[in-house]
C-alpha cells in the first residue's frame, strides 16, 4: 500500500510540474494565469510531497491492516480530489463539484488522525526505527 502512496506522490508532482509549465507558457504569452489554476497547482504539489512522506511514515510507524488501507485510500482520494475539484469546478465550470471539497478535505484529515493515533499508541521500535534513536526524537 505504501507503494501506492509513493507512486501517487511522484505522479502528482509530475502533473503539477506539467501544469507549472503550462502556466509558464500562459505568462510568456502575456496573459495572466487564472487563480483557479494556481490554487490547484499549489495544492497538488504540497499534497504530492506529503504522499511521498506518508509512503515512508506508514511503515515506519508500523501502521498495518485496515488502518494502513484507510490511510492510503483516504490520503490519495484527498490528494487528487482537492486540486481536481478546483480545476474541474472552477476551470471547466462544473461548479456542482465544489461542495465535494469538504469530503476530500475530511478524507485528508481522517488519514492524518489515523497517523496521529498510530504515533501515540505505537511501539517506537515496532516500525523499524533505529534502536539507537535518542529519546528526544520520539
Amino acid at each position: 500500500m505504501t507503494k501506492a502512496l509513493k507512486a501517487s506522490g511522484f505522479l502528482g508532482l509530475a502533473v503539477m510540474m506539467a501544469v507549472g509549465l503550462h502556466q509558464f507558457t500562459i505568462v510568456a504569452g502575456g496573459d495572466p494565469v487564472p487563480p483557479w489554476m494556481i490554487g490547484g497547482h499549489a495544492h497538488l504539489g504540497v499534497l504530492s510531497i506529503l504522499a511521498i512522506v506518508m509512503g515512508f511514515a506508514v511503515p515506519a510507524l508500523g501502521v498495518t491492516g485496515t488502518l494502513r488501507t484507510a490511510v492510503t485510500a483516504l490520503f490519495i482520494a484527498g490528494q487528487w480530489g482537492i486540486p481536481g475539484i478546483v480545476w474541474l469546478g472552477e476551470g471547466f465550470g462544473l461548479l456542482f463539484l465544489m461542495p465535494t471539497g469538504f469530503l476530500w478535505g475530511i478524507a485528508l484529515i481522517v488519514s492524518m488522525l489515523i497517523m496521529l493515533y498510530a504515533t501515540l499508541t505505537g511501539d517506537v521500535d515496532a516500525g523499524g526505527s533505529p534502536v539507537s534513536m535518542a529519546p528526544s526524537d520520539d
